[in-house]
């Protein structure tokens, strides 16, 4: 299905689809970079935000830069090495949660328990923002070359519709749009997308060159900018 609206900072549609002031305690599972949390910290200065990442490079990097944070901003965020089907957290412990990107990334047979959990931990009312990209656009014509994730992307999608047929979630909110995902140059979008920390891609030296070759006509004078549709759902947490 296209989408009809660009999107440069997916923290306009979360603050819109969602209560972020009546917010206070958050929990993101497959935090990555944890890029759009330190944004959201700085612009709500309310939020206390934990992020759940199961790649150990990655985690690394966030502990590292965490240390580098500002004080205030430090304080509010934590990081832990976890995956969404496991959170070492008690029961009614969160306001909200945030899945961006992630949770086609959780292994099939445990999308379910990932739901489960969160589930769990968020308070009654709660809300659960889950933006997943959809198998279409510029960028996922290329990517789907070396990692075709139309089966995983699939399975996310049925596992929110099993998550809201079960009672336990009412979606309450649901949203497309593209964002860009921007590259310098070739070198840039192989190191990022190819080579994950969190995934092997098999890449032989001809899968490189085919994946290049679809590439490099996107570029410009000023790099690369490709449409990624996003598919936002958002679930509340009936009460019990």
């Amino acid at each position: 299905m296209p989408t009809t609206t660009w999107i440069t900072d997916e923290i306009d549609v979360l603050s819109h689809l969602v209560p972020l002031a009546q917010a206070r305690h958050l929990i993101e599972a497959g935090c990555g970079g944890a890029r759009l949390a330190q944004d959201l910290l700085q612009r709500f200065p309310h939020l206390h935000w934990l992020g759940l990442e199961v790649d150990t490079v990655q985690h690394g990097k966030n502990l590292a830069r965490l240390a580098q944070q500002p004080p205030g901003l430090a304080l509010r965020m934590r990081f832990e090495q976890a995956g969404a089907q496991a959170i070492a957290a008690p029961d009614a412990s969160f306001d909200g949660a945030l899945m961006l990107k992630s949770l086609h990334h959780v292994p099939l047979d445990a999308m379910d328990k990932a739901l489960a959990e969160l589930h769990r931990v968020l308070r009654p009312g709660a809300w659960l923002y889950v933006s997943e990209p959809v198998y279409a656009g510029a960028l996922n014509d290329i990517v789907r070359l070396y990692n075709d994730e139309g089966p995983v992307r699939a399975a996310a999608q049925a596992t929110l519709d099993r998550a809201v047929a079960t009672g336990q979630w009412a979606q309450t909110a649901e949203r497309r749009f593209d964002m860009p995902a921007r590259f310098r140059d070739w070198a840039d979008f192989e190191t990022r997308m190819l080579y994950p920390s969190f995934a092997d891609h098999r890449i032989t030296p001809e899968l490189s060159a085919r994946v290049r070759s679809a590439f490099e006509p996107h570029c410009g004078p000023s790099g690369v900018t490709l449409a990624r549709p996003m598919h936002v759902r958002v679930l509340t947490r009936s009460s019990p």
